[in-house]
C-alpha cells in the first residue's frame, strides 16, 4: 500500500528527537480505551509527569473515534494518520488558506486519501496537518515537517 516508513519507523525518527518523549497509549497509561495503540509526541526534555506533559506537536492515530473523527476512514486495514502541528504559516503554505479560514474550506479535501497532506479533519483550526500513510511523494516531507513541528516545540518550552 505504501512505500514509506511504517508507524514504527515514524516512532523510531520522533523519538530520536532531543527531548521527544513518545507515548504509545494502552491501559497501563491510564489512557482512555478509545486512544490504546496511538501514539503521541511530546516535547518534555524535563521528564515531567506524564498528567503535566505539554499538548502533543505530533500524533499517530490508527482508528476512527467514533462520530467526533472519523473522515479518514480509519478502519480500513494498514490505514493510519500522522498528524503534525505544524504551526499557522506554515499550515498556509501547505494548505493554500488559513488555518482560521478551514472551515470554508473544509468541502474541498478527500480526508480519506494517502499518501497527501491534508489539513486535519477535525483541528485543522489548530493549525494542524495529516498524512495518511505517508508513502513515496510525502514521506520526507513528512519526517521534515515532524522535524520542524519538534522544533517549534522546542522554542515554545524555552
Amino acid at each position: 500500500m505504501s512505500t514509506g516508513p511504517t508507524e514504527a519507523d515514524i516512532i523510531q525518527h520522533t523519538s530520536s528527537l532531543p527531548g521527544v518523549v513518545a507515548e504509545t497509549a494502552d491501559e497501563a497509561s491510564g489512557a482512555p480505551e478509545l486512544a490504546w495503540g496511538d501514539t503521541f509526541f511530546h516535547y518534555d526534555p524535563d521528564g515531567r509527569d506524564p498528567a503535566d506533559r505539554p499538548f502533543p506537536f505530533a500524533t499517530i492515530v490508527t482508528k476512527d473515534y467514533g462520530t467526533f473523527d472519523a473522515e479518514s476512514h480509519l478502519d480500513r486495514p494498514g490505514v493510519y494518520r500522522l498528524n503534525i502541528n505544524v504551526g499557522r504559516t506554515e499550515f498556509e503554505r501547505l494548505t493554500g488558506h488559513s488555518p482560521a479560514a478551514h472551515p470554508a474550506h473544509h468541502h474541498e479535501f478527500d480526508y480519506t486519501a494517502l499518501d497527501e497532506v491534508l489539513p486535519h479533519p477535525v483541528y485543522a483550526t489548530q493549525s494542524w496537518i495529516s498524512i495518511l500513510n505517508p508513502g513515496q511523494r510525502t514521506a520526507g516531507q513528512a519526517l521534515e515537517l515532524i522535524t520542524r513541528a519538534h522544533a517549534r516545540a522546542a522554542r515554545r518550552h524555552r
